[in-house]
């Protein structure tokens, strides 16, 4: 009996311990890897230091390249100074140089980016709630052409635009370059996503049975969500139309009308004329003042602009 006890608890410890061998044992971390903290690439940091040498030498040549007069543009390495120091006369020259005319390509700029990329900031804001927050038929073909249109590079519509805009009597006015700067298919497509992720549906319903209408529900609680959405297509927006270059070109004739790309690229060629006169530390000079506002930009916007982009990454 006592033989018949202790062979069952002998199989009964044997078949435990079996059982115990049976769990499967955990992974040890590995080397060189903390938990949260993703582990280190050296491919990665060797690509993303080439891509940022890559970004930063074009505007660290542009910063020097303007502070030196003409002759020291030729006389001297790109990468680094020359011996007479022009920066501030460079940029009196640019502003004075024939009779001012930069100051007029700049405002300009300034106001084909206002009513044009204002404009198309304001129509893809309600056109993209609309599309993500109202039911109505039609919606998926009005979402095929969205993308249809993204998918369009603008180049392939510049002839068509300008022959329908020179049937209207449009063509060498302000409004060529405006109206069509108006329609933003990517930043359409953008908001729609966007605000079908930032408005909650149960917000707006709350906002109708409290009485709001729909324009006061629009101002006062859409717009608020909206906002990091609003200033990643402005910015889109914005360095589209400032350094739109090929509309211009075939819409526009009359120098006055110019904007800035279209502008520094004809004193660029004047060189190539017959006794032009070479004015490259200008147009350095020039380039150097026309992308400083669009680094103010994103630098003063980049939290809205950051925050827009990573919307409706994360899955609640």
């Amino acid at each position: 009996m006592t033989t018949t006890v202790s062979s069952a608890s002998a199989g009964h410890t044997g078949s435990a311990s079996g059982a115990s061998g049976a769990v499967p044992r955990l992974r040890t971390r590995r080397r060189g890897s903390t938990p949260g903290r993703p582990r280190r690439s050296v491919l990665l940091t060797v690509l993303t230091g080439l891509v940022l040498l890559y970004s930063l030498v074009p505007l660290v040549w542009l910063v020097i390249s303007a502070t030196k007069t003409q002759e020291g543009l030729s006389r001297s390495f790109g990468l680094w100074f020359d011996s007479d120091f022009a920066l501030w006369d460079n940029i009196a020259g640019t502003f004075t140089y024939d009779d001012g005319v930069f100051t007029r390509w700049l405002l300009n700029t300034m106001l084909y980016v206002g009513l044009g990329a204002g404009g198309a900031t304001l129509l893809a804001v309600l056109g993209g709630y609309a599309l993500a927050k109202f039911e109505f038929p039609g919606r998926r073909a009005v979402f095929a052409v969205v993308i249809g249109a993204v998918a369009v590079p603008g180049t392939a519509l510049a002839v068509p635009t300008f022959l329908m805009f020179s049937n209207m009597g449009l063509t060498n006015t302000p409004w060529a370059v405006v109206i069509p700067s108006l329609i933003s298919p990517f930043g359409l497509y953008l908001m729609w996503v966007f605000a079908s992720e930032a408005v909650p549906d149960e917000l707006l319903e709350a906002a109708r049975i409290d009485g709001a209408g729909e324009l006061r529900t629009f101002v006062l609680v859409v717009l608020p969500l909206l906002a990091p959405g609003i200033v990643t297509v402005s910015l889109f927006t914005m360095v589209a139309t400032w350094n739109n270059y090929f509309l211009p070109l075939i819409m526009l004739k009359d120098p006055d009308w110019y904007p800035l790309t279209l502008g520094l690229h004809s004193w660029s060629a004047q060189a190539e004329t017959a006794g032009g006169q070479p004015v490259f530390h200008l147009v350095v000079t020039g380039s150097l003042i026309t992308i400083v506002p669009l680094i103010a930009a994103f630098l003063l916007l980049q939290k809205y602009w950051q925050s827009g982009l990573a919307a409706g990454s994360v899955k609640e």
